[in-house]
């Protein structure tokens, strides 16, 4: 049977199982954040009480949507505070078997700020900058806390939409306890054996010296004889990362390094973990506002588009770069492509992980032909709605319907009314800064960057092919994606603080906008269905959630592709 055909069933069979999936955790969510019985309540219940106590929190005490939101950011306030002094220190920590110094400030205040925004952009090779006990203490534990954040903000909004004259949205601490302690904990824990089982290692031994069989000689011309091995609880810090859709791995190769992702089945499981979440929260959405079908209808559009982006991807990359095809190379552009998994597989992860916040890699993004490159930074410029990051990409999805809804309904001239609620201008204006604000930074921070005599220097490739690095990697900083384009050196003064104001400014402005959201939503009194509503569960709003989806993202970034990837591919076609 041909490769590819057998890699298109892998598709195939991994659509199966995240739709099989999508319902049971979608319930099974719904339940543990409406305090309703689940599977782990018996067990964790005594937990979750023991956690209310000590922190003093009362967990019956609703919240409004300001006390909600100045919660969520005085948490994670606190949270940087001390991932920037872990790094500051981790020199003096124990669990360093290596040495490893610690961070330069600029570069701990951008990896504080990434790993509390759900980023995880790095501007460091892990394996070679960071302690076990930073990479346990500091950076696994934050990707459980920025992924709960992301649920506890969506779970805010959708009771927004739920609830009926209502001046509360619910309890952060709640949400936030109740989001790690019964889903993320739970699947983590399975995924990291799973992980185990396939040869991720989970250890705290030294790094290895092996002796090499023949020696070999370095770029320097000296004698190479040994090689060092890296060692760590990397099952652990890997399943958080695919099932919180963080990103950051433990080593500098990601998930490409064969102790992060070592088989076939594990690379189609981290994929699997990516989605899983994400998908699910929307029927989790569905059954929380009373209407399943808005759910799968929401589903339905992200699934299209995350095919119609692999599908595009798939094509240009099997069909090559014709100018090594001149070389007599055939086979399409396997430059930079998990030669281990195969095409589809590498092209499969790529928009999976930026169609989702995850900016874990398998392969690498900057060897992709222009367009094939085009398709990632697309998705990431859309904000990552395609699925999205835990919670983040629900509520930027939901924001893009309360726009579509607003137009058609001007439209048509039919009522705006979305799940019962009469859709206002304060609506429209927070849901226009929720969907634009990552946008706006992008193109002017890129701006910025391009006539910056430091920034320009970081750019490995001059002309289209280095504009698509600076933007590649400043959206994906803004979007809190983490994933790089390459060929870009982030590590200097200029991206370590411009980067931590890009991730502050793409995580928390449409945070609490969402949150403002939902306590105008909550407030409102719920309209009955008429004649005059526009239908929001069938296949036309569907396509037309699609169609604007698509033209806003056109006419925010077709400037910035036309000088990058489009000027990049019709040089290559010329």
């Amino acid at each position: 049977m041909n490769q590819t055909l057998v890699e298109l069933l892998q598709l195939l069979f991994l659509l199966l199982i995240l739709l099989a999936l999508v319902r049971p955790l979608g319930s099974f969510m719904a339940r543990v954040y409406q305090g309703e019985r689940n599977l782990f309540l018996p067990l964790l219940a005594p937990v979750e009480r023991l956690i209310y106590r000590s922190c003093g929190v009362q967990p019956d005490e609703e919240m409004g949507w300001k006390r909600y939101a100045a919660a969520m950011l005085f948490f994670n306030l606190v949270l940087f505070a001390g991932l920037f002094v872990l790094l500051m220190t981790q020199h003096l920590l124990p669990l360093n078997p290596r040495q490893m110094p610690s961070f330069s400030w600029q570069l701990a205040l951008n990896t504080a700020v990434s790993f509390i925004t759900n980023t995880n952009w790095q501007n460091y090779a892990g394996e070679q900058a960071v302690s076990y006990l930073t990479q346990m203490v500091g950076l696994t534990v934050h990707n459980f806390v920025s992924a709960a954040t992301g649920m506890a903000i969506v779970i805010a909004l959708i009771r927004g939409f739920a609830r009926r004259r209502s001046d509360t949205i619910g309890n952060f601490w709640v949400d936030l306890t109740r989001g790690i302690l019964y889903i993320l904990l739970p699947l983590s824990l399975v995924a990291a054996i799973l992980l185990v089982s396939q040869g991720v290692i989970q250890n705290f031994s030294p790094y290895k010296t092996v002796p090499l069989l023949q020696a070999s000689q370095n770029s320097q011309g000296l004698a190479v004889e040994s090689v060092t091995i890296p060692m760590g609880p990397v099952a652990s810090q890997e399943s958080i990362k695919l099932v919180g859709t963080n990103g950051g791995g433990v080593f500098n190769a990601n998930s490409a390094h064969p102790f992060e992702n070592p088989t076939p089945l594990s690379n189609f499981a981290e994929i699997l973990l990516i989605l899983l979440i994400p998908a699910s929260l929307t029927y989790t959405f569905g059954l929380m506002v009373g209407n399943t079908r808005q759910g799968w209808m929401l589903l339905g559009v992200m699934l299209f588009l995350w095919l119609l982006c692999f599908s595009v991807l798939q094509g240009v990359e099997q069909a090559g770069n014709p100018l090594v095809a001149k070389l007599g190379v055939v086979g399409g552009n396997l430059e930079g492509k998990e030669t281990r998994f195969g095409m589809v597989a590498s092209n499969l992860f790529t928009v999976t992980t930026t169609a989702t916040s995850c900016g874990a890699v398998n392969s690498m993004h900057d060897s992709l032909t222009p367009i094939g490159g085009m398709i990632p930074l697309s998705l990431i410029l859309l904000g990552e709605i395609v699925f999205g990051g835990v919670g983040s990409g629900l509520y930027s999805m939901l924001a893009f319907a309360i726009i579509a809804v607003f137009v058609s309904g001007l439209m048509i001239g039919r009522t705006p009314e979305y799940l019962g609620k009469k859709i206002e201008v304060q609506e429209m204006w927070l849901s226009i800064i929720t969907i634009l604000i990552a946008g706006v930074v992008v193109l002017i921070l890129s701006g910025i960057a391009m006539i910056t005599p430091s920034a320009v220097a970081s750019m490995a490739n001059p002309g289209a092919h280095g504009l698509s690095e600076v933007l590649y990697g400043i959206a994906s900083m803004a979007n809190n994606n983490g994933s790089a384009f390459a060929g870009l050196n982030g590590n200097v003064p200029f991206y370590n603080l411009l980067g931590a104001l890009a991730m502050t400014i793409g995580r928390y402005i449409p945070a609490v906008a969402v949150l403002a959201m939902a306590g105008s939503l909550a407030e409102k009194k719920y309209i009955p269905p008429s004649l005059g509503t526009l239908p929001t569960d069938k296949l036309p709003f569907a396509i037309w959630l699609c169609l604007v989806i698509l033209i806003v993202g056109a006419l925010n970034f077709f400037p910035a592709l036309a000088l990058g990837p489009i000027v990049e591919h019709m040089t290559m076609r010329g």
